[in-house]
């Protein structure tokens, strides 16, 4: 993917520097050095998957640099958030080169952003399983991970802070919204925003096994926020506290209490 990247851009006689590294922090530390000697650069295009896109916000958050993303991950939720087609890398670069990029909202957990979903309960269990697994690889290994995990997995209680009210309650699952998706196209959060300076807040209530596997496949097509136990709260800022984990865009954010903030037209993307 990389390579047809470099071809689009020579083709084109557009100058670029490849950034890379043999770890997260290396190619991170690279991002920093390369931003603070090319502040104006035109665009920064990050060929991966989620987690790279998640490294990259947390240096372009708050600059004018705008943000490609060329989908070459496992799940590649932000690219589906903004819009563009998985398998046609040269429409999103071709965009590149003709149109304006624009602004998204960003939230801000603590001191770490994330572009689409910040979650816990047990979606976070399932990611803890499945960051242990060799095998399978691909979105079958969290597949597997939830026919592991679901069995033992028990509610969490939660109490979660919003703007206008704090609730206490039993959930399966909390899901932060700044997009609309995460696992590979699960859209747990249907009508999220990526520009309306809030979150929706999604909490499952506690449910049988058997119905939650009868509603499960229904979040593909985010036809889940129907079910009696899913409540969706809109706010800006939200508090959650319990004994649990959070991860944000698939990257672990540690245990909880989590206090996260929309931060409107934090991120310049090029987007559909």
């Amino acid at each position: 993917m990389g390579s047809q990247v470099i071809a689009f851009l020579a083709e084109r006689k557009v100058s670029y520097q490849i950034i890379s590294g043999v770890s997260a922090a290396h190619t991170s530390a690279s991002l920093v050095s390369f931003i603070q000697a090319h502040p104006d650069c035109d665009g920064v295009v990050a060929v991966g998957g989620d987690g790279l896109a998640h490294l990259v916000i947390q240096h372009l958050a708050k600059t004018r640099i705008p943000l490609a993303i060329i989908p070459a991950g496992t799940g590649n939720d932000l690219v589906r958030t903004l819009g563009w087609p998985l398998g046609e890398i040269d429409v999103i670069l071709e965009a590149m080169l003709t149109k304006e990029p624009s602004y998204m909202d960003l939230g801000l957990a603590d001191s770490e952003w994330f572009a689409a979903i910040l979650s816990t309960g047990f979606d976070s269990v399932v990611n803890e399983r499945a960051n242990t697994m060799r095998w399978p690889t691909g979105p079958m290994k969290y597949n597997v991970a939830i026919a592991r995990e679901l069995p033992g997995f028990r509610p969490r209680d939660y109490t979660i802070t919003l703007d206008d009210q704090e609730i206490s309650t039993q959930a399966m699952l909390i899901a932060i919204g700044n997009g609309k998706s995460y696992g590979g196209g699960m859209l747990v959060c249907p009508q999220a925003d990526i520009s309306d300076s809030l979150f929706d807040v999604m909490v499952l209530s506690p449910i049988s096994i058997f119905e939650f596997l009868r509603v499960f496949p229904k979040v593909y097509a985010g036809t889940h926020i129907s079910h009696p136990a899913v409540k969706i709260y809109k706010s800006k800022r939200v508090s959650i506290d319990a004994k649990a984990v959070a991860y944000a865009d698939g990257e672990r954010i540690g245990p909880l209490p989590v206090s996260a903030e929309c931060v409107p037209r934090a991120l310049l993307v090029w987007q559909q």
